[in-house]
């Protein structure tokens, strides 16, 4: 109520200024409208501006005061020059209204990409590259990151970017009831990794407007802190790669710590369906891994013990071909 009273008081003053001092030799109840009208855009701007971070303000204002001052400076080298004084005038103009926008706007852009907790991290630690590990949507809502870390294998700050953030509250908050339940359990598993002790769970506020896609932003905020991309996301981890960005896949470090089997050696599993040949039965060990397993159609729902013939590493994981021998 109280702001609602002072922009009347506000209005009602700048309509009694327009209207007797009649600026650009208007007449009286020109004058009146146009002091009305500076009032309203002043309190409109206001309005805008309460929405706007105070950091972008600061440094547009910052870059507003810079391009005067360099306004003023080239000003008083053309009244040093031999151009008339119209010339002079409209050049002078020209340079006030081109570099007070181009401060103003290059400081907007500088305030949207200044963070201060990234600032005291970065005093915090010499080596940037190996402190920030930056979480991807896919790896959030994936949770084995919870467990990693609950191992001490994961050191570090763990940045969150806010635009991450939307995209899972968008999933969260999506009509198909899987999607929904793969949302909020990411939602679950960020508020487990930020009580945890002994790490440091960061939001980023800082964004790229120009850039549409999640992936790609994702990838300009690495290189921006210097920071590894935490993922299980192929495609985002080919595209890092190409851009010269460092990845923690959490697929590549599970499979490397799939237990190592060599062709030759003995091992005891469960056939629970049949191959794709006649003869074939399929296991899975306990990390997921598939064994094919030949004469062994007939085993299914037994444990039998095979010998291992060949492994196929793939990028989708590893494969293990074996064969049951009645004599084994």
């Amino acid at each position: 109520m109280a702001y609602f009273i002072i922009r009347v008081l506000f209005i009602i003053l700048c309509a009694i200024a327009g209207y007797f001092i009649s600026p650009f030799g208007l007449a009286a109840y020109w004058g009146l409208v146009v002091g009305i009208a500076i009032a309203l855009g002043v309190i409109l701007c206001d309005i805008k501006l309460r929405t706007v971070p105070t950091r972008i303000i600061i440094f547009s204002l910052s870059g507003l005061i810079v391009g005067l001052l360099t306004a003023s400076l080239a000003g008083y080298l053309i009244d040093k020059s031999a151009l008339s004084l119209n010339y002079q005038l409209g050049v002078r103009l020209f340079l006030f209204l081109s570099l007070s926008y181009i401060g103003l706007i290059i400081g907007a852009k500088k305030g949207e990409r200044f963070n201060i907790e990234e600032i005291k991290s970065t005093l915090r630690s010499r080596s940037i590259e190996k402190k920030y590990k930056i979480l991807d949507t896919s790896v959030i809502i994936d949770g084995r990151i919870y467990d990693i870390l609950e191992t001490g294998f994961l050191e570090g700050d763990l940045i969150t970017p806010q635009f991450v953030l939307k995209e899972l509250q968008k999933v969260a908050d999506s009509s198909d009831s899987l999607k929904r339940n793969r949302g909020r359990r990411g939602l679950d598993i960020l508020q487990k990794m930020k009580k945890f002790s002994g790490i440091n769970v960061q939001i980023s506020e800082t964004d790229f407007p120009d850039i549409k896609e999640v992936d790609h932003k994702l990838i300009e905020l690495s290189r921006y802190m210097g920071g590894k991309i935490v993922t299980n996301d192929f495609n985002l981890n080919k595209i890092a790669q190409l851009r010269g960005v460092k990845v923690l896949n959490i697929n590549e470090l599970a499979n490397a710590l799939k237990p190592v089997v060599l062709p030759g050696e003995y091992m005891r599993v469960f056939i629970i369906k049949e191959g794709k040949e006649a003869t074939q039965g399929v296991a899975y060990l306990d990390d997921g891994t598939m064994v094919v397993v030949d004469n062994a159609r007939q085993h299914i729902g037994k444990n039998i013990e095979i010998i291992v013939t060949s492994v196929l590493q793939t990028t989708a994981g590893k494969m293990i071909f074996g064969r049951y021998e009645h004599e084994v």
